[in-house]
């Protein structure tokens, strides 16, 4: 299987009043969970980022995390305390440029020796435009038909300067993007950064299967994985692509105890954390669109329908339709008899290993052979310790298992995927 680790924090998953917990701004952080992640022979480092720090109620998000430093700046800085780990950055193609990007990017793989990796968002935000100078925002369909040409730009910007040879003319004439000229940096030791697509919808699984390297999903219950999984594979092909050539890899979390009882215990009480009363009446805001402060965290939903045209929430995507969403709580709530703080506990946890660390290593290795994920990006609620134990604990009854790496074969994190270096294409004009 392949395993990466995610850094923590642009969400409900890090306990932030553990007092284990430290900061989401200091170098030294990042540096211990990417060296954990290195020691335990991940394949890859994952930062997460906004652009706009969340508003709700005309309030910075509680949740948000104010002052992280930009994700390419930060791996850059890894690449120089690591060796082998791969380094991949959140950054969105809305609102930036190929020509841009794609040189950062490259410059990242050359100073971390075929490390880097890319994963590709976009936004339909008119809040988070309000950033840049064109402002606005694009419909849902169009921002991933930016991307696509996006990705397809930088790679055309990539192979400009063949392996050994002298840079050609890029000339991209297209809907979104116009080129002429000479692209600044060599191609790299990947040829290409890896390509890490994070997206659930139709519009995300067809860019993935068109463009991406990876997939980043939510679906990882066994089920769900197993039907997500044969979906984006299958629609491989239609693109001349092969079953290996996109990994997909849920985020998940996982929690260890000595035994089965009391890791599900930790569990429980790490969800009580992570869902505090402030939270949880905040998540039903994002939903129901209206000042729900008054309403009892411990008591029953709301009665009222949701706003679906409410602007509480900023910079935050309200995923799905409201009302549909309002009366799929309702319904479990009701079944379960569950409070609000405990519907929003069940319907907000991602995939979650618990148990001892045998059971988890089992349960992992099953996932992957029951054709389910190619691999997972934990998720841990600690920053930056949170992945320690595991290493520490799990990755070696893996390897007993023969379910994961001894050792790293290669340099380049295309290399630790068993993804081929793409070949320069033909588009470039060459010439001195």
């Amino acid at each position: 299987m392949h395993l990466a680790a995610h850094f923590p924090g642009v969400n409900n998953t890090t306990v932030w009043a553990d007092p284990r917990s430290r900061s989401q701004i200091e170098f030294s952080s990042f540096e211990h969970l990417a060296r954990t992640a290195e020691r335990g022979l991940f394949d890859f480092f994952f930062l997460a980022e906004g652009l706009r720090l969340r508003e709700h109620n005309g309030r910075i998000h509680d949740l948000d995390v104010v002052g992280r430093p930009e994700s390419i700046t930060v791996l850059n800085a890894l690449a120089a305390v690591t060796e082998r780990l791969g380094l991949a950055a959140t950054v969105n193609a809305t609102f930036n440029e190929p020509y841009e990007l794609a040189r950062r990017l490259a410059s990242l793989d050359h100073l971390s020796g075929g490390r880097a990796a890319w994963n590709v968002v976009t936004s339909s935000d008119a809040f988070t435009g309000e950033n840049f100078r064109r402002g606005g925002y694009l419909d849902r369909a169009d921002r991933y038909t930016r991307a696509a040409e996006f990705v397809a730009t930088a790679r055309e910007l990539w192979d400009s300067w063949p392996d050994g040879g002298a840079p050609g003319t890029v000339v991209h004439t297209g809907p979104q993007f116009r080129i002429s000229g000479r692209f600044a940096v060599p191609r790299g030791p990947q040829g290409h950064p890896v390509i890490i697509q994070a997206g659930d919808s139709d519009e995300g699984r067809e860019f993935a299967a068109s463009a991406a390297d990876i997939i980043f999903t939510r679906h990882g219950t066994p089920a769900a994985g197993r039907a997500f999984y044969a979906d984006v594979k299958r629609r491989l092909a239609r693109y001349g692509r092969a079953h290996q050539d996109l990994k997909i890899m849920p985020g998940v979390t996982f929690v260890l105890g000595g035994t089965a009882a009391e890791a599900r215990e930790k569990a429980a009480e790490i969800r009580r954390q992570q869902v505090s009363p402030q939270t949880a009446i905040l998540a039903l805001e994002q939903i129901w669109g209206v000042d729900l402060s008054g309403y009892d965290p411990d008591g029953p939903l709301p009665d009222i329908d949701p706003d679906p045209d409410s602007g509480i929430v900023q910079g935050r995507v309200r995923h799905g339709d409201p009302l549909a969403l309002a009366a799929k709580w309702r319904a479990l709530s009701e079944e379960k008899g569950l409070s609000i703080r405990q519907t929003v506990i069940e319907v907000t946890g991602r995939q979650s290993f618990i148990g001892t660390p045998g059971a988890v290593a089992e349960e992992m290795a099953a996932f992957v052979r029951a054709g389910a994920a190619d691999g997972f990006i934990l998720v841990p609620h600690l920053t930056p310790g949170g992945l320690d134990e595991f290493v520490d604990r799990v990755v070696p009854l893996l390897q007993e298992r023969g379910a994961f790496r001894t050792r790293y074969e290669g340099t380049t994190l295309r290399e630790h995927l068993g993804l081929a270096r793409p070949g320069a294409k033909s588009w470039a004009r060459s010439g001195t």
